[in-house]
C-alpha cells in the first residue's frame, strides 16, 4: 500500500474506494506482492534444487492457490480437505505434501488413497503405515529436533513439549520400525516454529537433519518447513532470506556430496508469502471516549481477524479516509462481545466516523482464521493482479449462517 497523489493505494487503486466498491469489513488481497514473496525466495536458494511447498492454511483461497500455481509453487497441507481444495484448485498429487497431526489412520489412508505424499509425526502412525503399505508406498518422517524458536509460544513447534514430530532422540526407535516394516522413507522434515530471523538457528536444525539422514539411503529430499519472519513494524527485524539462502544452499550442496548424491531442498512458507500481501479494510462507527481511553469501534474484530489477541501480535493500522489529519492516540476495537481489541494505543490521523481503517499484514491466517462468532458474517476477499481489482469471495448472508442447521 503506497501514499500516492494524497490516497493510499494498492497498485494505482485508492484504497478508501475498493471499501465504498466492495464493502467493508473488506479483505483485499495483492497479487503482485505474492508473486514478488515467491520469486525472491526461489531466487534466494537457486544453487540448490528447491521445491516452495506453499502452506496453505495461511490463505486457502482457491484463487491465491492458482495464482501460486501459475508462478511455479507446489503445496503444503495439514488437513485432508486442504487437500481436496489443493486438488480442486489445479495441483496434481505429487505436487502435494500432507503434513498433518494427531488424526487418525483413516485420515492417513485417505491422503494415500488421493495419491499426495505423506510427511508421519509420530511412531504409532508410521507401524501402522508400515503394517498396512511396507514398502509400497514412500513416506516422508517429521523430525522434532527440540529447538525452542519462534515468536509466540502458540507458534513454537520444535521444543520438547510440543506435540508435532517424533523426537529426534527416538531417532534409534524410527529406524527400527522402518527396517522390521520395510518402509521406504523418502524424506526428513522438521520445522522449529515461525517468526524466526536467525539464519543459525536453522543451519542448527540443518545439521541435526543432515546427521539423521545417514541412517535412510534411500532420501530423495529434506524438507526444513519454514517461519520465516516479515515485518509487522516499520523497524521491525526480518529473517535475511538472501543471507540464509547462500548460508543453507553451501551446507546443503556439502552435505549432498556427503551423502552421496544430489538432495531436493524443501520450504513450507506460508505467512512469508501472503502476509504483507493482506489488508483487512473496516469502518469506524463509532469513537468513544471513557475516562482513561478513545476507542475507535470498527465494523469488525477478532471474528475476521483474531492474531492480536490469539498471539499478541502487532498489525499497523492506518486511516486511509484522512490522511492528512491531526495524529492523536486511539485504541482501535471491535464489535464482538468480548475484549477484541485490535491494536492498543496507536497514533492514527484523526479518525471520524465513518473513516475507512486499513489493518496492514492481514494476509496470513486473517480470513482462514475467521469465524462466525456472535453470529457474525464472514467479510468478502478482493485481489488484485495487473491493476485490477476482482472478488475472490462473496460476503457471507444470513442464508450461510443457519444453512445447515436443521429444525
Amino acid at each position: 500500500m503506497e501514499f500516492v497523489n494524497k490516497k493510499y493505494c494498492i497498485q494505482e487503486i485508492p484504497v478508501e474506494q475498493l471499501a465504498l466498491d466492495y464493502g467493508s469489513p473488506l479483505y483485499v488481497y495483492d497479487g503482485e506482492k505474492i508473486k514478488h514473496q515467491y520469486q525472491r525466495l526461489k531466487e534466494a536458494f537457486r544453487e540448490v534444487d528447491v521445491h516452495i511447498k506453499y502452506a496453505c492454511k495461511a490463505l486457502s483461497n482457491i484463487n491465491i492457490l492458482k495464482l501460486l500455481k501459475a508462478e511455479g509453487a507446489e503445496l503444503d497441507c495439514v488437513s485432508i480437505e486442504e487437500v481436496e481444495l489443493g486438488l480442486y484448485a489445479g495441483f496434481t498429487p505429487t505436487q502435494i505434501l500432507f503434513t498433518p497431526n494427531c488424526v487418525s489412520f483413516e485420515e492417513i489412508k485417505n491422503a494415500v488413497a488421493l495419491g499426495v505424499k505423506i510427511n508421519i509425526d509420530n511412531i504409532s502412525i508410521l507401524e501402522q503405515f508400515g503394517h498396512e503399505y511396507g514398502n509400497k508406498i514412500p513416506c516422508c518422517i517429521r523430525i522434532n529436533p527440540h529447538i525452542m524458536a519462534g515468536g509466540n509460544k502458540n507458534i513454537s513447534t520444535g521444543h520438547i513439549d510440543s506435540k508435532f514430530g517424533i523426537s529426534i532422540y527416538q531417532l534409534r526407535h524410527v529406524v527400527r520400525v522402518a527396517k522390521t516394516n520395510n518402509i521406504h522413507i523418502n524424506g526428513l522434515h522438521m520445522h522449529t516454529g515461525s517468526d524466526i530471523y536467525d539464519a543459525e538457528v536453522f543451519l542448527q536444525g540443518a545439521e541435526l537433519l543432515f546427521d539423521a539422514a545417514k541412517d535412510f539411503k534411500d532420501l530423495e529430499f529434506l524438507d526444513f518447513g519454514s517461519g520465516f519472519k516479515v515485518a509487522y513494524k516499520e523497524d521491525d527485524i526480518t529473517t535475511d532470506i538472501e543471507d540464509l539462502g547462500r548460508k543453507i544452499s553451501k551446507r546443503f550442496n556439502e552435505f549432498c556430496e556427503e551423502y552421496g548424491r544430489p538432495l531436493q531442498l524443501w520450504f513450507e512458507p506460508g505467512k512469508f508469502i501472503v502476509s504483507e500481501s493482506g489488508y483487512l479494510l473496516v469502518s469506524a462507527s463509532v469513537i468513544k471516549q471513557t475516562t482513561a481511553t478513545v476507542f475507535v469501534g470498527v465494523n469488525s474484530g477478532q471474528n475476521h481477524l483474531i492474531r492480536p489477541m490469539f498471539y499478541d501480535a502487532y498489525h499497523t493500522i492506518v486511516n486511509v479516509s484522512n490522511p492528512a489529519g491531526t495524529t492523536r492516540v486511539y485504541t482501535v476495537v471491535g464489535y464482538i462481545c468480548e475484549t477484541d481489541t485490535l491494536g492498543w494505543d496507536r497514533k492514527l490521523n484523526e479518525v471520524r466516523e465513518g473513516d475507512v481503517l486499513a489493518i496492514k499484514n492481514a494476509g496470513a491466517y486473517g480470513y482462514s482464521m475467521s469465524s462466525n462468532y456472535n453470529s457474525r458474517l464472514r467479510p468478502a476477499e478482493v485481489l488484485i493482479e495487473n491493476g485490477v481489482a476482482r472478488l475472490i469471495r462473496k460476503r457471507e448472508t444470513f442464508d450461510d449462517i443457519i444453512r445447515n442447521m436443521v429444525e
